[in-house]
């Protein structure tokens, strides 16, 4: 295939240069797991979930996979037939149409973005955490709160940039660090989580599996939604397949990762619940497993979940800088981006002013969610958006797999199922799911307050987010006269001849 641009990526100065072929399926597992941030989903997530739809926490997360496993088939199927760092942006705008695939592209990047922003006020909550213990309350004056949104965003930032500098200097050496995080913090919640199963005094009970015992169908949905968002972030692997030695390596570390989060969620969730009553999970909400650590354990060994809290973050925070800073490459070479986005740094091989960009935005947007003061509400509204503005990605990627594929029924039953029927069945239960909840928002109130008990400000940012996805899809058109916006189609991957990376092991 030929490339539908002319415009091949190059480096600000001098000769072309590639992404390079680098990583194999363990790096792609390490990019998502770390992505996904179990340890960061389960600390801060715990907490508001409970806060949704009490102890049925556990059920929600294995009724939550079902769907996301088919969007994960559909990824893998599509991947396969089109390898590109766009993934759902490319494949939903060459079978739907341009203008829903610049809204699945967009929404994705704006919600990343988001993450990291809110990732960066945990990572200083828990530094934050820390420094109380060691005794420092204060500095000039400031009291060190740690669930203050303002002060544990300043810290957080700090940490922001210093992620910034080494996801620049590429992928290769994040996963590095990213492997030694996260052995260390799954061990942690593991011992943690497993001491917490033996010696909780919360009775086990079989209606933690029962969905039927959520108090109604807008906290159902508003779980769900949520529950997808614990496991949002595995198909980071799919996002560097051009900078991985075959594409197949993106889909079995996307696949790997996504099991071994379920496994994961369900037992950190039952353990949380053996230890922790109701009103335990929902008063501590984000900082509910250092509350789990200091209940277990005298210190130092109390201080080991936040270590392995902030290592996730950190990590979380690296590894999904990369994906969004890839998406925009490929949306930067077909032009419904600005040409910035595709300049590649002559000496990493990585998108580096693109990284740089997106992390100066992810700033931005975490000084301006400083006006919610307290870090829980910050949080919960920031989740809820992305949460919805996820299943629109995942559903619309996984609609477009079944439409592409429809063919596919003329191939035998399981063809058809994997191809077209799980594709299908998965995309509109989230689509479905968002759209109720959406609804539910909508009529829940008449008026706006900056408080996730609004339904009008909890729908307000993703509403934002589509509303500012189609006004760029506009100007990319218009303004831009993007190919993309004339094809549907973008840049052919194979058409850059990356080359392979000599530093690869």
């Amino acid at each position: 295939m030929s490339p539908l641009v002319p415009d091949r990526t190059t480096a600000p100065d001098g000769p072309p240069v590639r992404l390079r072929r680098s990583l194999g399926v363990v790096d792609g597992v390490a990019i998502a797991a770390s992505s996904t941030a179990a340890t960061t989903s389960i600390a801060i997530g715990m907490g508001v979930i409970a806060t949704t739809v009490g102890l049925q926490a556990p059920i929600l997360l294995v009724l939550a996979f079902l769907p996301v496993l088919g969007i994960a088939t559909a990824f893998a199927r599509l991947n396969r037939s089109e390898p590109n760092c766009g993934s759902g942006y490319t494949w939903v705008g060459a079978t739907l149409g341009p203008w829903p695939g610049f809204l699945a592209g967009w929404v994705t990047l704006v919600g990343s973005v988001i993450f990291l922003a809110y990732t960066s006020a945990v990572t200083g909550s828990v530094v934050l955490i820390l420094a109380e213990k060691t005794g420092l309350h204060s500095v000039a004056g400031i009291a060190l709160d740690p669930t203050s949104t303002a002060v544990s965003t300043a810290v957080g930032l700090v940490v922001l940039a210093a992620v910034t500098a080494l996801a620049v200097t590429g992928v290769r050496s994040a996963t590095r660090l990213q492997f030694g995080l996260l052995v260390f913090e799954y061990a942690v919640l593991l011992v943690f989580c497993t001491w917490a199963m033996v010696t909780g005094e919360q009775q086990f009970s079989l209606s933690w599996f029962n969905p039927f015992a959520i108090s109604s169908g807008t906290a159902f949905a508003q779980g769900m939604v949520l529950a997808v968002f614990f496991f949002w972030g595995w198909d980071a692997a799919f996002s560097v397949t051009e900078e991985t030695r075959s594409p197949g390596d993106s889909a079995r570390g996307g696949f790997i990762a996504l099991f071994a989060m379920l496994g994961l969620f369900i037992f950190a969730s039952v353990a949380f619940q053996r230890e922790m009553s109701l009103p335990e999970l929902i008063e501590n909400g984000p900082q509910a497993l250092p509350y789990l650590g200091a209940k277990l354990a005298a210190e130092p060994w109390a201080s080991l979940p936040l270590l392995a809290l902030m290592f996730s973050a950190v990590a979380s925070v690296q590894s999904s800088v990369i994906p969004t800073a890839r998406g925009l490459l490929a949306m930067g070479r077909d032009r419904t981006m600005g040409p910035v986005w595709t300049r590649i740094h002559p000496k990493y091989g990585t998108p580096a002013a693109g990284t740089v960009i997106v992390m100066s935005i992810a700033t931005a947007v975490a000084v301006l969610a400083m006006v919610i003061p307290k870090l829980s509400d910050m949080l919960l509204a920031a989740v809820n958006a992305i949460g919805l503005v996820v299943a629109l990605y995942y559903g619309l990627t996984a609609l477009a797999c079944a439409v592409r594929f429809r063919g596919a029924r003329r191939d035998g039953l399981r063809e058809a199922l994997l191809a077209v029927g799980v594709p299908a069945v998965s995309g509109l239960i989230l689509l479905g799911l968002g759209g109720y909840l959406a609804q539910s928002y909508l009529t829940m109130t008449d008026h706006i307050e900056l408080s996730p008990d609004n339904g009008w400000f909890m729908l307000s940012l993703p509403t934002a987010i589509v509303i500012g996805g189609l006004a760029m899809a506009a100007v990319a058109k218009y303004g831009r006269r993007s190919p993309y916006f004339t094809t549907g189609r973008g840049t052919d991957a194979d058409a850059l001849e990356l080359p392979m990376d000599r530093t690869a092991v």
